[in-house]
Protein backbone atom coordinates (compact mmCIF):
# COMPACT_ATOMS: atom_id res chain seq x y z
CA UNK A 1 0.00 0.00 0.00
CA UNK A 2 1.43 3.80 -0.42
CA UNK A 3 1.20 6.15 2.43
CA UNK A 4 -0.68 8.67 -0.17
CA UNK A 5 -3.63 6.41 -0.59
CA UNK A 6 -6.57 6.61 1.91
CA UNK A 7 -6.37 3.29 3.72
CA UNK A 8 -9.28 2.16 5.81
CA UNK A 9 -7.43 0.99 8.80
CA UNK A 10 -4.53 3.77 10.15
CA UNK A 11 -0.97 2.91 8.99
CA UNK A 12 1.63 1.97 12.00
CA UNK A 13 4.52 4.38 11.95
CA UNK A 14 7.38 1.66 11.49
CA UNK A 15 5.10 0.91 8.48
CA UNK A 16 5.07 4.20 7.23
CA UNK A 17 8.86 4.23 7.87
CA UNK A 18 9.28 1.55 5.96
CA UNK A 19 7.32 2.38 2.92
CA UNK A 20 9.57 5.63 2.71
CA UNK A 21 12.55 3.69 3.13
CA UNK A 22 11.79 1.16 -0.07
CA UNK A 23 11.20 3.75 -2.37
CA UNK A 24 14.18 5.06 -0.99
CA UNK A 25 15.75 2.65 -2.57
CA UNK A 26 13.67 2.21 -5.78
CA UNK A 27 15.41 5.91 -6.62
CA UNK A 28 18.54 4.33 -6.29
CA UNK A 29 18.16 1.59 -8.34
CA UNK A 30 16.82 3.84 -11.04
CA UNK A 31 19.90 5.41 -10.80
CA UNK A 32 18.46 8.94 -9.46
CA UNK A 33 19.72 10.34 -6.72
CA UNK A 34 17.43 10.67 -3.75
CA UNK A 35 19.01 13.53 -2.10
CA UNK A 36 19.36 15.59 -5.80
CA UNK A 37 22.17 17.86 -6.54
CA UNK A 38 22.11 21.38 -7.87
CA UNK A 39 19.38 22.68 -9.58
CA UNK A 40 18.77 25.92 -11.42
CA UNK A 41 15.48 28.18 -10.40
CA UNK A 42 14.24 31.19 -11.82
CA UNK A 43 11.57 32.75 -9.45
CA UNK A 44 11.07 32.13 -6.09
CA UNK A 45 7.50 30.65 -5.54
CA UNK A 46 6.61 33.95 -3.69
CA UNK A 47 7.43 36.05 -6.45
CA UNK A 48 5.89 33.63 -9.38
CA UNK A 49 2.68 33.84 -7.84
CA UNK A 50 2.44 37.37 -6.97
CA UNK A 51 3.72 38.40 -10.56
CA UNK A 52 2.21 35.56 -12.24
CA UNK A 53 1.81 35.32 -15.81
CA UNK A 54 0.44 33.09 -18.12
CA UNK A 55 2.89 30.84 -20.84
CA UNK A 56 6.11 31.64 -19.13
CA UNK A 57 9.04 29.08 -18.99
CA UNK A 58 9.48 28.82 -15.52
CA UNK A 59 11.74 26.26 -13.09
CA UNK A 60 11.11 26.40 -8.97
CA UNK A 61 11.89 24.44 -5.79
CA UNK A 62 9.70 22.84 -3.12
CA UNK A 63 8.38 20.49 -0.71
CA UNK A 64 5.01 18.52 -2.02
CA UNK A 65 2.57 19.18 0.40
CA UNK A 66 -0.21 17.34 -1.37
CA UNK A 67 -1.40 15.57 -4.30
CA UNK A 68 -4.67 14.51 -6.40
CA UNK A 69 -4.22 11.79 -8.51
CA UNK A 70 -6.32 11.75 -11.62
CA UNK A 71 -5.22 9.01 -13.22
CA UNK A 72 -2.89 9.38 -16.40
CA UNK A 73 -2.19 13.12 -14.84
CA UNK A 74 -1.32 14.45 -11.66
CA UNK A 75 -2.23 17.75 -9.44
CA UNK A 76 0.22 18.45 -6.98
CA UNK A 77 1.34 21.48 -4.70
CA UNK A 78 4.62 22.34 -3.48
CA UNK A 79 5.73 24.73 -1.32
CA UNK A 80 8.47 26.28 0.97
CA UNK A 81 7.90 29.24 4.03
CA UNK A 82 7.26 31.82 1.37
CA UNK A 83 4.81 30.40 -0.90
CA UNK A 84 2.46 27.46 -2.37
CA UNK A 85 2.15 26.63 -6.33
CA UNK A 86 0.34 23.97 -7.93
CA UNK A 87 1.62 21.62 -10.70
CA UNK A 88 0.45 19.64 -13.12
CA UNK A 89 2.50 16.27 -14.33
CA UNK A 90 1.11 14.46 -17.11
CA UNK A 91 2.36 11.21 -18.59
CA UNK A 92 2.16 12.08 -22.10
CA UNK A 93 4.02 15.37 -21.12
CA UNK A 94 6.89 13.70 -19.00
CA UNK A 95 6.93 10.28 -20.58
CA UNK A 96 6.38 7.00 -18.26
CA UNK A 97 9.86 6.84 -16.38
CA UNK A 98 9.39 10.26 -15.19
CA UNK A 99 5.55 9.99 -14.29
CA UNK A 100 6.60 6.33 -12.50
CA UNK A 101 9.22 8.25 -10.26
CA UNK A 102 6.45 10.51 -9.25
CA UNK A 103 3.38 8.28 -8.96
CA UNK A 104 5.70 5.17 -7.54
CA UNK A 105 8.83 7.24 -5.36
CA UNK A 106 7.87 10.08 -4.13
CA UNK A 107 5.62 11.16 -1.08
CA UNK A 108 4.25 14.16 0.63
CA UNK A 109 6.93 15.86 2.27
CA UNK A 110 9.53 14.87 -0.89
CA UNK A 111 11.60 17.86 -2.18
CA UNK A 112 11.43 18.59 -5.63
CA UNK A 113 12.58 20.79 -8.68
CA UNK A 114 9.93 21.52 -11.52
CA UNK A 115 10.32 22.97 -15.14
CA UNK A 116 7.40 23.91 -17.56
CA UNK A 117 5.14 26.22 -18.76
CA UNK A 118 2.64 28.25 -16.64
CA UNK A 119 -1.06 28.42 -17.40
CA UNK A 120 -4.33 28.97 -15.17
CA UNK A 121 -6.86 26.37 -14.29
CA UNK A 122 -10.38 26.86 -15.32
CA UNK A 123 -11.14 27.67 -12.15
CA UNK A 124 -8.65 30.70 -12.02
CA UNK A 125 -5.23 28.77 -9.87
CA UNK A 126 -1.71 29.70 -11.20
CA UNK A 127 -0.52 26.24 -12.28
CA UNK A 128 3.32 25.03 -13.44
CA UNK A 129 2.37 22.49 -16.53
CA UNK A 130 5.72 20.36 -15.80
CA UNK A 131 7.86 19.02 -18.71
CA UNK A 132 10.91 18.21 -16.42
CA UNK A 133 10.93 16.83 -12.20
CA UNK A 134 14.08 16.76 -10.47
CA UNK A 135 14.33 14.52 -6.98
CA UNK A 136 16.01 17.00 -4.47
CA UNK A 137 15.51 15.30 -1.24
CA UNK A 138 13.60 12.32 -0.20
CA UNK A 139 12.05 12.77 3.27
CA UNK A 140 12.29 9.48 5.25
CA UNK A 141 9.96 10.67 7.66
CA UNK A 142 6.07 11.47 6.91
CA UNK A 143 5.15 14.97 7.62
CA UNK A 144 2.42 16.18 10.65
CA UNK A 145 -1.39 16.23 9.54
CA UNK A 146 -1.66 19.31 7.94
CA UNK A 147 -5.10 19.68 9.76
CA UNK A 148 -4.51 19.53 12.67
CA UNK A 149 -0.52 21.09 12.54
CA UNK A 150 1.92 20.65 15.70
CA UNK A 151 -0.19 21.85 18.60
CA UNK A 152 2.57 19.79 21.12
CA UNK A 153 4.25 22.97 23.07
CA UNK A 154 7.22 20.80 23.44
CA UNK A 155 7.52 19.06 19.31
CA UNK A 156 6.86 22.87 18.61
CA UNK A 157 9.72 23.96 20.42
CA UNK A 158 11.81 21.54 20.39
CA UNK A 159 11.22 20.64 16.42
CA UNK A 160 10.95 23.85 15.28
CA UNK A 161 11.04 22.46 11.45
CA UNK A 162 7.85 20.69 11.87
CA UNK A 163 6.07 23.88 13.62
CA UNK A 164 7.09 25.96 10.24
CA UNK A 165 6.17 22.95 8.17
CA UNK A 166 2.40 22.15 9.03
CA UNK A 167 1.47 25.96 11.33
CA UNK A 168 1.33 28.60 8.99
CA UNK A 169 0.95 31.19 11.85
CA UNK A 170 4.15 30.18 13.84
CA UNK A 171 6.00 30.70 9.63
CA UNK A 172 4.29 33.85 9.66
CA UNK A 173 5.65 35.25 13.15
CA UNK A 174 9.19 34.48 12.04
CA UNK A 175 9.39 35.82 8.80
CA UNK A 176 7.80 39.41 10.42
CA UNK A 177 10.56 38.75 12.94
CA UNK A 178 13.01 38.98 10.22
CA UNK A 179 11.01 41.73 8.51
CA UNK A 180 10.77 43.77 11.39
CA UNK A 181 14.51 43.90 12.47
CA UNK A 182 15.60 44.49 8.68
CA UNK A 183 12.93 47.47 8.77
CA UNK A 184 14.73 48.80 12.24
CA UNK A 185 18.26 48.69 10.40
CA UNK A 186 16.80 50.61 7.72
CA UNK A 187 15.29 53.10 10.16
CA UNK A 188 18.60 53.61 12.07
CA UNK A 189 21.17 53.84 9.01
CA UNK A 190 18.04 56.54 7.56
CA UNK A 191 19.19 58.45 10.16
CA UNK A 192 22.52 58.43 10.46
CA UNK A 193 23.39 55.88 12.98
CA UNK A 194 25.93 53.07 12.03
CA UNK A 195 25.75 49.72 12.87
CA UNK A 196 28.71 48.10 14.91
CA UNK A 197 29.59 45.28 16.44
CA UNK A 198 31.26 44.47 20.21
CA UNK A 199 32.88 41.41 22.05
CA UNK A 200 30.08 38.48 22.66
CA UNK A 201 33.45 37.53 25.22
CA UNK A 202 34.57 39.57 27.69
CA UNK A 203 36.93 39.36 30.43
CA UNK A 204 34.22 41.86 32.96
CA UNK A 205 30.77 41.12 32.73
CA UNK A 206 29.46 44.45 33.02
CA UNK A 207 26.67 47.14 31.68
CA UNK A 208 23.60 45.34 33.78
CA UNK A 209 23.35 43.76 37.10
CA UNK A 210 22.64 40.28 35.58
CA UNK A 211 24.55 36.95 36.54
CA UNK A 212 26.61 35.57 33.57
CA UNK A 213 27.78 32.40 31.69
CA UNK A 214 31.22 31.73 32.56
CA UNK A 215 33.72 30.22 30.23
CA UNK A 216 37.21 29.55 30.01
CA UNK A 217 39.75 30.79 27.28
CA UNK A 218 42.11 28.17 26.06
CA UNK A 219 44.84 30.29 24.14
CA UNK A 220 44.74 33.17 27.06
CA UNK A 221 44.63 31.10 30.31
CA UNK A 222 41.76 33.23 31.46
CA UNK A 223 38.42 32.91 32.02
CA UNK A 224 35.47 35.15 30.67
CA UNK A 225 31.91 36.18 30.47
CA UNK A 226 29.40 35.69 27.47
CA UNK A 227 28.01 39.18 27.54
CA UNK A 228 25.31 40.46 29.50
CA UNK A 229 25.08 43.53 27.28
CA UNK A 230 27.26 45.20 25.12
CA UNK A 231 26.80 48.76 26.61
CA UNK A 232 30.63 49.62 27.76
CA UNK A 233 31.84 48.98 24.68
CA UNK A 234 29.62 50.77 22.76
CA UNK A 235 30.17 53.56 25.09
CA UNK A 236 34.29 53.66 24.65
CA UNK A 237 32.87 53.98 21.13
CA UNK A 238 31.66 57.05 21.85
CA UNK A 239 34.93 57.96 23.26
CA UNK A 240 36.47 57.36 20.05
CA UNK A 241 34.47 59.77 18.29
CA UNK A 242 31.70 57.65 16.92
CA UNK A 243 28.49 59.96 17.57
CA UNK A 244 25.43 57.69 16.31
CA UNK A 245 25.84 54.22 16.67
CA UNK A 246 23.53 50.86 17.13
CA UNK A 247 24.13 47.39 18.01
CA UNK A 248 21.32 44.40 17.37
CA UNK A 249 23.45 42.08 19.77
CA UNK A 250 22.82 38.67 21.18
CA UNK A 251 23.58 38.67 25.06
CA UNK A 252 23.08 35.84 27.69
CA UNK A 253 22.18 36.00 30.99
CA UNK A 254 22.28 33.03 33.43
CA UNK A 255 18.88 33.82 34.99
CA UNK A 256 15.22 32.02 34.88
CA UNK A 257 13.08 30.70 31.85
CA UNK A 258 9.63 32.43 31.68
CA UNK A 259 7.46 33.55 29.29
CA UNK A 260 9.12 36.36 29.23
CA UNK A 261 12.81 35.95 29.59
CA UNK A 262 15.19 33.49 27.47
CA UNK A 263 18.36 33.40 28.51
CA UNK A 264 19.53 34.20 25.61
CA UNK A 265 18.37 36.97 23.84
CA UNK A 266 18.40 39.64 21.20
CA UNK A 267 18.61 43.05 22.10
CA UNK A 268 18.93 46.66 20.34
CA UNK A 269 20.85 49.54 21.87
CA UNK A 270 21.68 52.80 20.17
CA UNK A 271 23.41 55.51 21.52
CA UNK A 272 23.37 59.42 20.04
CA UNK A 273 26.25 61.97 21.12
CA UNK A 274 24.66 65.12 23.01
CA UNK A 275 20.91 63.95 23.34
CA UNK A 276 19.14 63.06 26.06
CA UNK A 277 16.74 60.37 27.50
CA UNK A 278 13.49 62.73 26.42
CA UNK A 279 15.11 62.89 22.91
CA UNK A 280 15.82 58.91 22.36
CA UNK A 281 11.94 58.48 24.32
CA UNK A 282 10.75 60.62 21.11
CA UNK A 283 12.37 58.37 18.23
CA UNK A 284 11.82 54.93 20.36
CA UNK A 285 8.20 56.45 20.15
CA UNK A 286 8.68 57.31 16.17
CA UNK A 287 10.57 53.61 15.56
CA UNK A 288 7.68 51.51 17.14
CA UNK A 289 4.56 53.34 15.66
CA UNK A 290 6.72 53.17 12.22
CA UNK A 291 6.78 49.50 12.56
CA UNK A 292 3.18 48.80 13.95
CA UNK A 293 1.96 51.01 10.71
CA UNK A 294 4.22 48.55 8.61
CA UNK A 295 3.79 45.29 9.84
CA UNK A 296 0.22 45.88 11.68
CA UNK A 297 -1.80 47.68 9.51
CA UNK A 298 -2.13 50.06 12.08
CA UNK A 299 -1.38 51.84 15.76
CA UNK A 300 -3.94 49.19 16.92
CA UNK A 301 -2.58 45.57 17.88
CA UNK A 302 -4.74 42.74 18.35
CA UNK A 303 -3.92 40.48 20.72
CA UNK A 304 -5.64 37.03 20.42
CA UNK A 305 -5.81 33.39 22.42
CA UNK A 306 -5.63 30.28 20.66
CA UNK A 307 -9.14 29.99 20.05
CA UNK A 308 -8.62 33.30 18.33
CA UNK A 309 -10.38 35.23 20.60
CA UNK A 310 -9.63 38.83 21.08
CA UNK A 311 -8.12 39.09 24.71
CA UNK A 312 -6.23 42.85 24.28
CA UNK A 313 -5.71 45.45 21.86
CA UNK A 314 -3.15 47.44 22.60
CA UNK A 315 -3.44 51.54 21.45
CA UNK A 316 0.09 52.98 19.85
CA UNK A 317 -2.13 56.04 18.92
CA UNK A 318 0.81 58.94 19.68
CA UNK A 319 1.69 60.50 21.88
CA UNK A 320 2.39 58.44 24.32
CA UNK A 321 2.14 58.75 27.99
CA UNK A 322 4.92 59.57 30.35
CA UNK A 323 4.13 59.58 34.01
CA UNK A 324 7.01 59.68 37.15
CA UNK A 325 7.88 56.75 38.93
CA UNK A 326 7.00 57.69 41.87
CA UNK A 327 3.35 59.00 40.59
CA UNK A 328 3.34 55.41 39.48
CA UNK A 329 3.99 54.47 42.93
CA UNK A 330 1.93 56.87 44.40
CA UNK A 331 -1.10 55.62 42.03
CA UNK A 332 -0.90 52.16 44.59
CA UNK A 333 -0.49 54.17 47.56
CA UNK A 334 -0.78 57.88 47.80
CA UNK A 335 1.28 57.87 51.11
CA UNK A 336 3.90 55.18 50.09
CA UNK A 337 6.66 57.36 50.26
CA UNK A 338 6.34 58.60 53.99
CA UNK A 339 6.73 55.84 55.37
CA UNK A 340 9.30 53.65 57.38
CA UNK A 341 11.06 51.03 55.51
CA UNK A 342 9.03 48.36 58.25
CA UNK A 343 6.30 49.95 56.84
CA UNK A 344 6.34 49.75 53.65
CA UNK A 345 7.32 45.93 53.91
CA UNK A 346 3.99 45.33 56.49
CA UNK A 347 2.36 47.31 53.22
CA UNK A 348 3.38 44.69 50.59
CA UNK A 349 1.83 42.12 52.59
CA UNK A 350 -1.17 44.01 52.55
CA UNK A 351 -0.95 44.42 48.99
CA UNK A 352 -0.23 40.56 48.19
CA UNK A 353 3.61 41.43 47.09
CA UNK A 354 6.05 39.42 47.77
CA UNK A 355 9.46 40.44 49.10
CA UNK A 356 12.37 38.50 50.74
CA UNK A 357 14.16 39.63 53.86
CA UNK A 358 17.27 40.07 51.88
CA UNK A 359 15.85 42.70 49.90
CA UNK A 360 17.04 46.83 50.44
CA UNK A 361 14.03 49.13 50.61
CA UNK A 362 14.56 50.36 46.54
CA UNK A 363 13.90 46.84 45.81
CA UNK A 364 10.64 46.21 47.75
CA UNK A 365 9.42 49.63 45.79
CA UNK A 366 10.41 48.14 42.85
CA UNK A 367 8.61 45.15 43.46
CA UNK A 368 5.74 46.95 44.24
CA UNK A 369 6.25 48.75 40.81
CA UNK A 370 6.74 45.52 38.93
CA UNK A 371 3.27 43.85 40.12
CA UNK A 372 1.20 46.47 40.56
CA UNK A 373 2.04 48.57 37.83
CA UNK A 374 4.44 47.05 34.95
CA UNK A 375 2.42 44.08 34.63
CA UNK A 376 -1.02 46.16 34.63
CA UNK A 377 -0.31 48.49 32.13
CA UNK A 378 -0.85 47.72 28.80
CA UNK A 379 -0.78 50.57 26.05
CA UNK A 380 2.50 52.70 26.16
CA UNK A 381 3.77 54.34 29.13
CA UNK A 382 6.92 55.78 29.76
CA UNK A 383 8.24 55.76 32.84
CA UNK A 384 10.61 58.28 34.11
CA UNK A 385 12.97 59.25 37.01
CA UNK A 386 13.84 56.03 38.60
CA UNK A 387 15.31 55.51 41.87
CA UNK A 388 19.41 55.74 41.23
CA UNK A 389 19.97 52.54 42.80
CA UNK A 390 18.50 50.78 39.56
CA UNK A 391 20.01 52.34 37.13
CA UNK A 392 24.48 53.20 37.98
CA UNK A 393 25.00 53.98 34.11
CA UNK A 394 22.53 57.02 34.22
CA UNK A 395 22.93 60.33 34.87
CA UNK A 396 21.68 61.72 38.27
CA UNK A 397 18.87 64.15 38.08
CA UNK A 398 20.03 67.83 38.12
CA UNK A 399 16.74 68.72 40.95
CA UNK A 400 17.09 65.46 43.10
CA UNK A 401 20.05 63.73 43.54
CA UNK A 402 17.84 60.31 44.65
CA UNK A 403 16.77 59.77 40.95
CA UNK A 404 18.45 59.38 37.62
CA UNK A 405 17.48 60.40 33.86
CA UNK A 406 16.06 57.20 33.29
CA UNK A 407 12.45 56.17 31.17
CA UNK A 408 11.27 52.35 31.31
CA UNK A 409 8.57 52.11 28.32
CA UNK A 410 6.30 49.73 29.39
CA UNK A 411 4.02 48.25 26.90
CA UNK A 412 1.83 44.99 27.29
CA UNK A 413 2.52 44.85 31.01
CA UNK A 414 6.27 44.02 30.64
CA UNK A 415 9.22 46.04 30.21
CA UNK A 416 10.39 46.49 26.45
CA UNK A 417 13.01 49.43 26.06
CA UNK A 418 15.13 51.58 28.73
CA UNK A 419 16.77 54.82 28.21
CA UNK A 420 18.63 57.20 29.34
CA UNK A 421 20.32 60.37 29.73
CA UNK A 422 24.10 58.69 30.25
CA UNK A 423 26.60 58.76 33.11
CA UNK A 424 29.34 60.12 31.18
CA UNK A 425 31.30 61.55 34.58
CA UNK A 426 34.33 59.01 35.11
CA UNK A 427 34.38 59.78 39.14
CA UNK A 428 30.33 59.70 39.81
CA UNK A 429 30.73 56.69 36.94
CA UNK A 430 33.20 54.90 39.27
CA UNK A 431 31.32 55.99 42.46
CA UNK A 432 27.96 53.51 41.10
CA UNK A 433 29.78 50.51 39.56
CA UNK A 434 31.54 49.84 42.96
CA UNK A 435 28.66 50.28 44.82
CA UNK A 436 26.57 47.88 42.46
CA UNK A 437 29.93 45.70 42.52
CA UNK A 438 29.61 45.42 46.27
CA UNK A 439 26.50 43.94 45.95
CA UNK A 440 26.28 41.70 42.92
CA UNK A 441 29.67 40.66 43.34
CA UNK A 442 31.06 41.85 40.04
CA UNK A 443 34.35 43.15 39.19
CA UNK A 444 34.35 46.74 38.11
CA UNK A 445 35.29 47.44 34.58
CA UNK A 446 38.93 49.75 34.98
CA UNK A 447 39.13 49.32 31.33
CA UNK A 448 36.08 51.49 30.61
CA UNK A 449 36.81 53.90 33.58
CA UNK A 450 39.62 54.46 31.41
CA UNK A 451 38.04 55.24 28.80
CA UNK A 452 35.82 57.73 29.97
CA UNK A 453 38.86 59.53 31.76
CA UNK A 454 39.55 60.57 28.02
CA UNK A 455 36.20 62.07 27.64
CA UNK A 456 32.83 60.90 26.30
CA UNK A 457 30.22 63.55 24.71
CA UNK A 458 27.03 63.64 26.76
CA UNK A 459 24.56 61.11 24.72
CA UNK A 460 21.09 59.68 24.90
CA UNK A 461 21.11 55.96 24.70
CA UNK A 462 18.44 53.05 24.58
CA UNK A 463 17.84 49.25 24.82
CA UNK A 464 15.43 47.27 22.97
CA UNK A 465 14.35 44.14 24.00
CA UNK A 466 14.07 42.75 20.42
CA UNK A 467 11.90 39.03 21.13
CA UNK A 468 9.39 41.21 23.42
CA UNK A 469 8.94 43.81 20.75
CA UNK A 470 8.24 40.88 18.24
CA UNK A 471 6.00 39.70 21.04
CA UNK A 472 3.84 43.06 21.27
CA UNK A 473 3.59 43.41 17.57
CA UNK A 474 2.80 40.19 16.36
CA UNK A 475 0.37 39.07 19.37
CA UNK A 476 2.48 35.87 20.68
CA UNK A 477 1.64 34.91 24.26
CA UNK A 478 5.12 33.47 24.90
CA UNK A 479 9.03 34.28 24.63
CA UNK A 480 9.68 30.77 22.92
CA UNK A 481 7.15 31.39 19.72
CA UNK A 482 9.05 34.06 18.57
CA UNK A 483 12.62 32.68 19.25
CA UNK A 484 13.71 30.02 16.64
CA UNK A 485 14.88 27.49 19.12
CA UNK A 486 14.45 28.51 22.88
CA UNK A 487 16.22 26.83 25.45
CA UNK A 488 14.48 23.63 26.60
CA UNK A 489 15.52 21.39 29.34
CA UNK A 490 17.57 18.33 27.75
CA UNK A 491 15.40 15.24 27.48
CA UNK A 492 15.31 13.08 29.71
Amino acid sequence: MSENQEPHEPIAESELLQIRRDKLELLKEAGIDPFGQYFSTTHEISDLKSNFTEDSLVSVAGRITSRRDMGKSQFFDIANAHGRIQCYLNKKGVGDEAFDVFTKMLDIGDWVGVSGKTFTTKVGEPTINIETLTVLSKALRPLPDKFHGVVDREIKYRQRYLDLIANPESTKIFLQRCQIIAEIRRFLEARGFLEVETPMLQDVAGGAAAQPFETHHNALGMDMYLRIAPELFLKRLMVGGLTKIFELNRSFRNEGISRRHNPEFTMLEIYQACADFPAMADMVEEMICHLAENFCGGLQVEHHDEEGNTIRSINLQRPWKRRAYRDCIKEIDSDWFSYSPEQRRTRCQELGIEISEAMEDYEVTQQVFEKLVEEKTFDPCFVTHVPKELVPLAKQNAEDGSLVDVYELIINGQEISPGYSELNDPDAQRSRLKHQAGEETQKVDEDFLLALEYGMPPAGGVGIGIDRLVMMLTGAASIRDVVLFPQLKRRE
